[in-house]
């Protein structure tokens, strides 16, 4: 594996050759090692480091969300140099169908092409499993429709996503829903995992006050746990089994590989198997790799 400065290309593949770095930090001449890196610049190293993974002639399924805008760019740019060519994207959202078509990557959708050859997206939780919550921003059923049909999905996140189980950061597990007696399916949800603590609401728009409507024209049910679920396929069988309900949050098993990012360097796990490799590189380390 090929290192190099981890200064927005960071981490640089044999086949896709360096480019100026854009700015970082305000200015693109500064040495990485004598600035603080910020999350953003930690979700650009993540994105970046994926999509050497991207090759010519590969339909890629593109996520949503800031982590994965950075991987989209990325793409674009790659293209637009020609170092990659034939690229199909399919997006998880309308939000990076908007971002992918105005970057002019060639879009299409799982009627034309209902296998994935790689899929990168970003997530809100991963735990040591590599089990994901996503969703917080309300594309959780077109990334999961994207990603389960992907030969290869690569997960990139900064290293505040991690935690220690499914729920584990008290912030959102969310769930989307038909718009029908939601409040319904909110007290139903929030009664089965009474066990963890559980307490739900309806996810509003900040402008209007009204519940946000996702992509797909549904609601979206914020759930928040005090305590660990427990086995997580059990809960997701559980959720599927309310009528009402149309998809939850959690990723249960589907990511590849898992590319995170941290201020004291890069932790690549990716699944062999029933294994799981690990891969750490320190950026201190790689400062004789480039």
């Amino acid at each position: 594996m090929a290192v190099a400065n981890p200064h927005s290309h960071f981490l640089l593949s044999e086949s896709h050759t360096a480019v100026d770095p854009p700015t970082l930090m305000g200015t693109s001449t500064v040495s990485p090692y004598s600035v603080s890196l910020t999350q953003d610049d930690l979700k650009r190293i993540a994105a970046f480091k994926a999509v050497e993974h991207v090759k010519s002639g590969m339909v890629v399924g593109l996520g949503t969300g800031s982590t994965a805008k950075h991987a989209v760019d990325r793409i674009a740019e790659l293209l637009r140099l020609g170092e990659l060519k034939d690229i199909v994207g399919v997006p998880t959202s309308t939000k990076t169908f908007d971002q992918a078509l105005s970057l002019g990557i060639p879009l299409s959708d799982l009627d034309s092409h209902p296998v994935i050859d790689l899929a990168i997206d970003g997530a809100d939780e991963v735990d040591p499993a590599m089990n994901l919550v996503k969703g917080r921003g309300g594309s959780l059923l077109r990334e999961k429709m994207v990603e389960s049909v992907s030969k290869k999905f690569i997960v990139i996140v900064d290293e505040s996503k991690l935690v220690k189980h499914i729920g584990g950061s008290e912030l959102a597990m969310p769930v989307e829903v038909i718009p029908f007696c939601w409040n319904h399916s909110l007290k139903r949800l929030v009664n089965l995992f009474s066990y963890a603590g559980c307490v739900g609401e309806i996810r509003k728009c900040a402008e209007s006050g009204k519940p946000s409507v996702t992509d797909n024209g549904n609601y979206v049910i914020d759930l928040y746990f005090e305590r660990d679920i427990g086995d997580l396929d059990e809960a997701s069988d559980a959720i599927l089994r309310l009528p009402g309900i149309v998809e939850h949050g959690m990723f249960i098993g589907l990511a590849s590989s898992l590319i995170v990012a941290g201020v004291g360097g890069l932790t690549i796990k990716t699944r062999v198997g029933s294994e799981v490799e690990v891969e750490s590189f320190c950026y201190s380390e790689l400062r004789n790799g480039f």
